[in-house]
């Protein structure tokens, strides 16, 4: 792993434990778990040996989790799923603001076929009121979103206090645990939840689609036998078996690199705004992902600041999705009612580097003013 790498909430880098399963898996995992000789029946029994670790590392039954190509996939089946299984409740949806895309895009499809979407705000930290959540519910709601923590600025969503306000409302509440599951627990009492193993430390290409017991679902696409039914095409058992190796080596020791991550996240926090002038360090500083945190400077074009970052050694990103091809600000951001621009976040992987964050917060300072020079700004 680069030292610099600071964009695990992209990507967290393969799991020594998921590239261990995989290798082995690529010998022994190779055939189609569909079928009924020997080497099949083998990589059926290790595809459900994987789907039970990822179930335990959740506190799911097996036969609740479903395999996908991505988090992405999960997200749009689950979503789509769900309110196609209610239409005879209603087609109203409930999701917040600061949903990841996925979530927003399988909501805009809902309303281009006739639903209606209802989107919850959140306060300056990003964080959405359960109040207003639960206000949002309706006799004819279909279904209700909400993340488990936020993507772009690690605010952790109060999932426990919407769960019981949909629980009261007898509304099925999605959480998109993307970014927290293997880091930190997902309060219970949801009735779908989705996530990614690249963002755990598992391989790309494997997301994850819980649906609990007695929670209606009936997928949008046609039917296929793989998933029981919920997923078609042909599983990538290798794949899977890594994902669920990672994701439990992850979840083991989340609570000790937890606790080490965030004390370097506490540092950023802590130094960026000590030393850079006109910055503003966003998302809440308590309830927050132990290993995120996402800053904006004024006067500071955020591509620019990435690049000249991506020069210096240090692979950030930026909480916003302003870039040259949507001309847009992060829809979190506008939500949060927080700076759009010159946004930078810092995600720090597993076994990250004091030393690095250190340099990081050493060339920040100069890069940012070199930058602002460049533009014309003085006195910043």
């Amino acid at each position: 792993m680069l030292t610099g790498y600071f964009d695990a909430a992209s990507a967290e880098p393969l799991h020594p434990a998921a590239r261990s399963a995989m290798l082995a898996a690529l010998d022994s995992a190779w055939a189609d778990p569909a079928r009924l000789y020997g080497a099949a029946r083998s990589a059926r029994l290790e595809l459900d040996r994987a789907r039970a670790r990822v179930a335990a590392v959740l506190g799911v039954r097996a036969d609740e989790v479903a395999f996908t190509t991505s988090g992405t996939q999960a997200v749009h089946l689950g979503v789509l799923g769900a309110l196609r299984s209610r239409r005879r409740v209603g087609r109203h949806l409930v999701v917040s603001a600061v949903e990841h895309s996925a979530v927003l895009h399988a909501a805009e499809a809902h309303e281009r076929d006739g639903g209606e979407v209802a989107v919850v705000g959140v306060d300056e930290t990003g964080r959405v009121d359960p109040a207003e959540f639960a206000a949002a519910l309706r006799p004819d709601t279909a279904l209700a979103c909400l993340q488990s923590a936020n993507h772009e600025v690690g605010t952790v969503q109060p999932v426990a206090e919407a769960a019981e306000a949909c629980r009261a409302a007898g509304v099925p509440l999605l959480v998109d645990a993307a970014q927290s599951a293997g880091r930190i627990p997902v309060p219970d009492g949801w009735s779908l939840l989705t996530a990614s193993a690249h963002k755990w430390g598992g391989p790309p290409g494997v997301g994850v689609l819980v649906v609990r017991k007695g929670t209606r679902w009936r997928s949008p696409l046609p039917e296929d036998e793989r998933e029981g039914r919920r997923v078609p095409g042909f599983e990538n058992v290798p794949a899977i078996i890594g994902a669920a190796a990672a994701l439990e080596a992850s979840a083991a020791g989340a609570p000790a690199e937890n606790a080490r991550l965030s004390g370097l996240v506490d540092l950023v926090r802590e130094r960026v705004p000590a030393t850079v002038p006109d910055v503003q360090v966003v998302g809440d500083p308590v309830r927050r992902l132990p290993h995120l945190v996402t800053f904006s400077c004024l006067y500071v074009e955020g591509e620019a600041l990435l690049t000249e970052l991506d020069r210096l050694g240090f692979a950030v990103s930026s909480g916003s999705s302003c870039t040259a091809d949507t001309l847009r600000p992060s829809h979190v951001l506008e939500a949060m009612g927080v700076i759009t621009h010159g946004n930078v976040r810092v995600s720090l992987p597993r076994g990250a580097e004091p030393s690095a964050v250190e340099r990081f917060l050493a060339v920040l300072p100069d890069a940012v003013a070199r930058l602002r020079a460049a533009a014309g700004v003085t006195g910043a």
